[in-house]
């Protein structure tokens, strides 16, 4: 298959979406961020890395060799979806580990940059979702969706999005080319603090528990590992045992962090190469740059730990 870069675009975090009609808004689903090249009836599906996903969504896969294309370029998010609609970033860890039924993975595709030997990404956006319509129907059923939109109402879609509990919207402007990496012609508004962070060390278990305490997280800031809590809720015992193994794998003797913890923290976790790249949901961010009340949603394999920075919305 010929060698066709995937570069996605990053939206840019905000308080609060725009609101003139300039603008479309979509659901933020809660998944993995995956690009789908069609050659020939040979599907690729490709992280936001650029690493071969393939074989990690067969089904997903199988489902864009039906599409009529024989060369294209789509993107999308491959998410679980639970029962009530919503998109389920633990489900999704969920079936990688064997323990969830895959009859709700779908891939909701949102851009189209390719299509039959025309590169699309200079097209204004609506005209490139129109295509993508085209191609893969306004499905609401089956493996591969269409994203809809809305035009206008950012603030009214935001507060509808958040009242039913979906992580939050997307704002795209209508007429804008596709532009590689972050750009702030797509914004993303977050109804919860969601976030990525490094695993820097953990604590042992007490009590009842198995595997581990807690993780020791951060992000970097100037080059330099930051820490920004610990975590210690939402595992499952098996998931907890999993991870433990993996992290002491990767055990080191010093502390990552720059500065280290401080208090006795320091003194009873164990460090780890900082190689590991969660998802945690959180409440707030304390004055001193430190999470409250923070649950572990899984690892994230398709992030580099050195991507990792604390986003600040403009």
């Amino acid at each position: 298959m010929p060698s066709v870069e995937y570069r996605p675009q990053l939206a840019t975090l905000v308080k609060s979406p725009p609101g003139s009609d300039e603008w479309l808004h979509e659901i933020k689903f809660d998944g993995y961020r995956i690009g789908c090249r069609i050659h020939r009836g040979r599907i690729t599906l490709i992280s936001r890395n650029g690493h071969d996903w393939t074989a990690a969504f067969p089904e997903i896969a199988a489902a864009a060799a039906r599409l009529d294309a024989r060369d294209a370029l789509v993107d999308g998010e491959v998410a679980m979806v639970l029962p009530d609609g919503r998109t389920s970033f633990q489900a999704l860890q969920n079936a990688f580990a064997g323990t969830a039924a895959r009859a709700a993975l779908v891939y909701f595709v949102f851009d189209l940059l390719r299509l039959d030997g025309d590169n699309l990404e200079a097209l204004p956006l609506e005209e490139r979702k129109a295509r993508l319509r085209t191609l893969v129907g306004r499905r609401t059923t089956g493996r591969i969706r269409y994203a809809d939109h809305v035009v206008g109402r950012g603030d009214e879609f935001f507060h509808q999005a958040c009242r039913i509990g979906l992580e939050g919207i997307i704002s795209k402007r209508r007429q804008e080319p596709y532009h590689h990496g972050r750009h702030a012609s797509w914004l993303k508004t977050k109804c919860t603090l969601r976030e990525e962070f490094v695993i820097g060390g953990f604590t042992d278990p007490e009590g009842m528990r198995s595997g581990l305490g807690a993780l020791l997280i951060g992000h970097y800031e100037d080059g330099r590992l930051v820490f920004a809590g610990k975590v210690g809720t939402g595992f499952t015992n098996k998931s907890a045992l999993e991870l433990r193994q993996q992290l002491n794998a990767i055990e080191l003797k010093t502390s990552p962090f720059e500065p280290p913890p401080p208090g006795s923290l320091a003194r009873v976790a164990h460090w780890v190469r900082p190689t590991l790249v969660c998802e945690v949901v959180f409440t707030e961010w304390t004055g001193d740059g430190r999470i409250r009340h923070p649950s572990f949603q899984g690892l994230r394999r398709d992030k580099r730990a050195r991507e990792v920075v604390r986003e600040r919305p403009r």
